[in-house]
């Protein structure tokens, strides 16, 4: 089913996507919210930039944006999957405790946070550019990698990068030796045991935007994990 958005309201464009039993192809976005919230079995392409919570509460839909995407994609996502050709906006992947989500470009502030692994389900995020400030804020679980392709000599991450984090790993392909990360994480350089963790999710990145995963598995990776059980005494408890 084709669907054309540029005369319609994101209540509108919800209504019709969830009105049929066909895959959607939506035309023309331009800046709907809450496209495809909560959807289980639904193909859903998107050509265009949708607007802020695209995917949120996601349970097994598959969806596609060939253009930008904005905020809070994969807000609290459970299943699913989010393709994204271009680059994202502040929090992508907010809470989300299953499901994977693949951005070809850059992503804003607050990538990751409060992301967490709930029983058999483990989120996944992958970034291919760079991420801004906070990356993996308060995560809890689940996996980060972020590529860093095309960043002209900058740093893979923002500031402050794994404040809070208590659970789940992070992979950033740079050696790392500018950024500061908190004192409740460690950040070591990958091993080709670790490597082999995110192998199958770099093979399926470079699938979708046309990489060469070997090449990228060559590179450096830097790995982050916690290592303190009570993270936030090191923050807000005066010793």
């Amino acid at each position: 089913m084709i669907i054309d958005a540029k005369k319609l309201g994101f209540a509108e464009l919800n209504e019709k996507i969830r009105s049929t039993d066909e895959d959607c192809t939506i035309t023309d976005c331009c800046g709907q919210r809450f496209i495809a919230a909560g959807m289980s079995d639904k193909k859903i392409s998107v050509s265009g930039i949708p607007g802020n919570a695209l995917g949120a509460y996601l349970n097994g839909a598959i969806i596609e944006v060939s253009d930008n995407a904005q905020d809070a994609v994969g807000d609290t996502m459970n299943a699913g999957k989010i393709i994204v050709h271009g680059g994202i906006g502040d929090a992508p992947g907010y809470a989300m405790r299953g499901g994977e989500i693949f951005v070809n470009g850059n992503a804003g502030y607050r990538a990751g946070i409060h992301m967490k692994a709930y029983r058999e389900k483990k989120p996944i995020l992958v970034i291919g550019g760079r991420t801004g400030s906070f990356l993996g804020e308060y995560q809890a679980g689940g996996l980060i990698i972020v590529l860093g392709l095309n960043a002209d000599g900058k740093n893979i991450v923002g500031n402050f990068p794994c404040t809070g984090m208590h659970g789940g790993k992070i992979f950033l392909r740079s050696k790392c030796e500018d950024i500061k990360f908190p004192s409740q994480v460690s950040a070591a350089l990958a091993s080709d045991d670790d490597k082999e963790e995110i192998k199958m999710y770099i093979e399926e990145f470079c699938e979708y935007f046309g990489y060469n995963s070997e090449e990228l598995l060559k590179d450096d990776f830097t790995v982050v994990t916690p290592d303190s059980k009570n993270p936030y005494k090191q923050m807000y408890v005066a010793n």
